[in-house]
């Protein structure tokens, strides 16, 4: 794709005040993100996002580093964009200089410039051919657009925007922001849901007028797109009133050739998931062909690090949107050539990110995994992020301790959405004994049991006061500290404990496998039961 094209589709209101003095008929290719240092690996012709990057020194610092790999573009915003020692040196080396605009949040740019360059297919996805067909919907969108005289959105059935025509300044608020989120905002789509409009494009096939009822929106004229009684999506244009009959119904004739593109790309979108799905279900699973595999996603330097995320939601409909929400916002994470491998395994999301991207020494991991996390709106998804994983036979490793982590934030046993494996890897150790516990029944072997019918019989506090008595190695103060009570009355419970059951408590094996059934008591029953009281009666 040239420069002029990619500026063409996204438009003055996200890019503007472009200095190229070579022109812009110049070819373009992926999206990269610059380091806070200036550093940047790129191939010639990518796109440079200089991404919070105001300094003067720094901006000069990555244009030269921009020219010397003959980059594509450097894409900037005020000040360092309008600069006039940054605009000459621009000038002088011969690269675009793209002024991004501050209204525009920089993960929005990065997500448009890609759905853009990613329209125009690439030969190494195994999918040029579809990709070809996703590219012409911008073009289709622009030769609608001709049809009507406004500009036009192509939407799918969830009001995500596919493609766009170019003359968008000709909008409103609300087209801007749902172009720049490639999502109609949900006050707007409210006001349309109200209205009955979603309901016209489920059981309509011709135009339908949206008069103007919101402060900042103007009228539209919308066509439902349909398929064999299927609803595909739907194209919108702004109009500055009611149209001609003539015009609407060429506008509707429009339909037909929008919802072969969007069977095409559907078919497409179908074939690549499965692929990606396969291949990254091969590497987390350390399968015969992980090493291959690997390569082709992009995975070859290390170390990273493995992220699953589980949504919550009952409706089955809305967790698969969510889902999908969650893996694309995944899938397009990295800065790099290939997007991060990502997919849907068995109900859960599966990502695969370099290892500083969640636990960096900065706070830009936590504030990553935070924007993850909002993603879907309430309530939030649960991020579990595995171990460290330095080779791809680690990766497997790694997913394992995502799902364990994973495991642990579903249960509630560690009270938080969010968890590194790093982090909580002595409770996943006792959640494993506990099942393995369950498995063979160990935790009612031997005398434990006679303590746990006890308290159950006379509403004593046997097991909580030997379980804290053996977390805190025999230190009655610690122990009573635990259980909110008085060292005396701790004292107390232990020599009625004895009366109860006798239990040489100065043979440390007995100690270790008490330990371990209380644990398994403690885990397996996820807090349930008198056995797991922390206990605060006088027993």
């Amino acid at each position: 794709m040239s420069l002029q094209r990619l500026l063409g589709s996204v438009g003055p209101a996200v890019l503007s005040g472009v200095c190229a003095p070579g022109g812009t008929a110049v070819p373009v290719g992926d999206v990269v993100i610059a380091e806070p240092d200036g550093g940047v690996d790129l191939r010639p012709g990518d796109l440079v996002l200089g991404v919070n990057l105001t300094d003067r020194a720094q901006a000069l610092r990555l244009l030269a580093s921009c020219a010397e790999r003959s980059a594509g573009a450097l894409l900037l915003k005020a000040p360092a964009a309008v600069d006039e020692t940054v605009v000459t040196a621009a000038s002088a080396a011969g690269l675009p200089l793209v002024q991004v605009e501050q209204q525009a949040g920089w993960a929005q740019v990065v997500s448009l410039l890609r759905a853009v360059l990613d329209s125009e297919g690439h030969a190494d996805s195994g999918t040029q051919a579809v990709g070809t067909e996703a590219g012409d919907l911008f073009g289709l969108a622009d030769a609608i657009a001709a049809v009507i005289d406004a500009p036009v959105t192509i939407e799918d059935r969830s009001s995500r925007v596919l493609a766009y025509s170019a003359r968008q300044e000709r909008g409103d608020e609300a087209r801007v922001a749902t172009i720049m989120g490639r999502h109609v905002p949900d006050d707007v789509n409210a006001h349309f849901r109200r209205h009955g409009v979603f309901h016209k494009i489920a059981q309509d096939t011709g135009p339908i007028y949206v008069p103007a009822v919101v402060a900042g929106t103007k009228p539209r004229l919308v066509v439902p797109v349909h398929a064999g009684g299927d609803v595909l999506g739907s194209i919108w244009a702004i109009v500055p009133g009611p149209v001609p009959a003539e015009r609407a119904e060429a506008f509707a004739d429009t339909a037909a050739v929008a919802a072969l593109h969007l069977l095409r790309r559907r078919a497409g979108a179908d074939v690549e998931r499965l692929v990606l799905t396969d291949m990254v279900a091969t590497v987390l699973h350390g399968q015969e062909g992980a090493a291959d595999a690997a390569r082709r996603l992009g995975l070859t330097a290390g170390p990273w690090r493995v992220i699953a995320v589980g949504v919550r939601c009952e409706d089955d409909g809305e967790a698969e949107r969510q889902r999908l929400t969650v893996w694309e916002r995944m899938s397009r994470f990295r800065g790099s050539r290939l997007r991060s491998p990502a997919a849907v395994v068995g109900g859960v999301v599966y990502g695969i990110v370099p290892a500083e991207t969640v636990t960096g020494t900065t706070d830009g991991g936590a504030a990553w995994l935070e924007t993850l996390r909002g993603t879907t709106g309430q309530p939030a998804p649960l991020v579990a992020v595995g171990g460290l994983a330095a080779s791809v036979p680690g990766l497997a490793r790694s997913r394992e301790q995502a799902d364990d982590t994973l495991d642990l934030l579903r249960r509630g046993l560690i009270a938080r959405d969010r968890a590194v494996h790093d982090e909580v890897w002595a409770t996943v150790v006792l959640r494993h004994v506990a099942r393995s516990a369950a498995a063979t029944r160990i935790a009612g072997v031997g005398p434990l049991q006679q303590l746990a019918d006890h308290d159950r019989a006379y509403g004593t506090s046997c097991v909580p006061t030997l379980h804290a008595w053996l977390r805190e190695m025999g230190d009655p103060r610690a122990a009573a500290a635990r259980l909110h009570i008085h060292p005396n009355t701790l004292r107390h419970r232990m020599r009625r404990l004895q009366d109860v059951v006798a239990l040489p408590l100065d043979d440390p094996e007995i100690r270790t496998a008490l330990l371990l059934q209380l644990t398994a008591r403690q885990y397996g029953m996820e807090g349930s039961g008198p056995e797991s009281d922390t206990g605060t009666r006088s027993g």
